[in-house]
């Protein structure tokens, strides 16, 4: 399969319609068509059902579409990372959420600036979920995740801190004196709800809560009394005291990890991975 026809493929998967389909490859129709019922014949499965009014995929399909979207991130992690191996200015690019894992941040970059050989890092900072899509798609050398949020499916990682999560409530909650509490007694709480993070792709998921982007915007959320928040404990020390810290007793620890690409060979990884497991 070559990636044109994947790409023509994952067009039309998407859309469920090859007119707009075609708009969106800025082609016209009927090639479109003649390509992927030429893919059909060379894999000997049908990948699409077609009728008057509508198209659906497949159980093949469905598959290639899954496939379809893995092997053309790798195409494109594959060209960024060639540019930048390339490029006359040796630079890491690093990728983190906004306002998580300062502390660490900031001593990972020390120690990296005091290293033998010491490249210029270029810090991306973005919200929740992006780190990992930056990551994967080639746009950052590394990245720094936390699990079990972040996906590290595919990718070599180190860990560097493990924290415990709490719950943050506006001073005035009726739970703010009670403490400590379970993901039961969270859930027991409906007002203020908890808040609605983006997708990867950007987009929101259909919840009660406030959409949010990052740390600074939910915590001045939770201190007007408008959401509630479960979080790694280590952001407590960077905001003022018009919230409630409450430890939660069975809430899953959250571990901060340096990840890269497990296929990388790149010696400017390798040093910073190792600054960063030592510092």
């Amino acid at each position: 399969m070559e990636t044109r026809e994947l790409r023509y493929f994952l067009a039309v998967a998407e859309e469920l319609h090859f007119g707009r389909a075609a708009q969106r490859l800025m082609m016209a129709q009927p090639p479109l068509s003649r390509a992927i019922q030429q893919l059909e014949r060379r894999l000997g499965v049908v990948l699409l059902q077609r009728s008057a009014r509508s198209v659906t995929l497949t159980a093949a399909g469905e598959v290639l579409l899954q496939e379809a979207r893995i092997a053309l991130e790798a195409v494109e992690a594959a060209e960024f990372r060639t540019r930048r191996a390339g490029a006359p200015r040796r630079a890491l690019v690093l990728a983190a959420k906004a306002g998580a894992s300062s502390a660490l941040l900031s001593k990972i970059l020390d120690a990296h600036a005091c290293a033998p050989n010491a490249v210029e890092v270029e810090v991306t900072l973005v919200g929740p979920g992006q780190p990992e899509s930056l990551l994967r798609s080639g746009r950052a050398d590394v990245a720094l995740l936390q699990r079990p949020y972040d996906d590290t499916t595919g990718l070599s990682t180190a860990d560097l801190h493990t924290e415990q999560q709490v719950l943050v409530l506006p001073v005035d909650h009726p739970l703010a004196d009670r403490a400590p509490l379970s993901l039961a007694d969270v859930e027991t709480v409906e007002d203020p709800p908890l808040p609605c993070w983006p997708r990867p792709d950007g987009t929101f998921p259909d919840g009660p809560g406030p959409r949010v982007r990052d740390h600074t915007q939910l915590l001045q959320l939770v201190s007007l009394g408008m959401a509630r928040a479960v979080m790694p404990e280590s952001l407590r020390p960077r905001f003022d005291d018009a919230r409630v810290w409450i430890p939660l007793t069975d809430a899953p620890a959250v571990t901060t990890v340096i990840a890269w690409p497990a296929q990388t060979r790149s010696p400017l990884v390798e040093d910073f991975v190792r600054t960063a497991v030592q510092a």
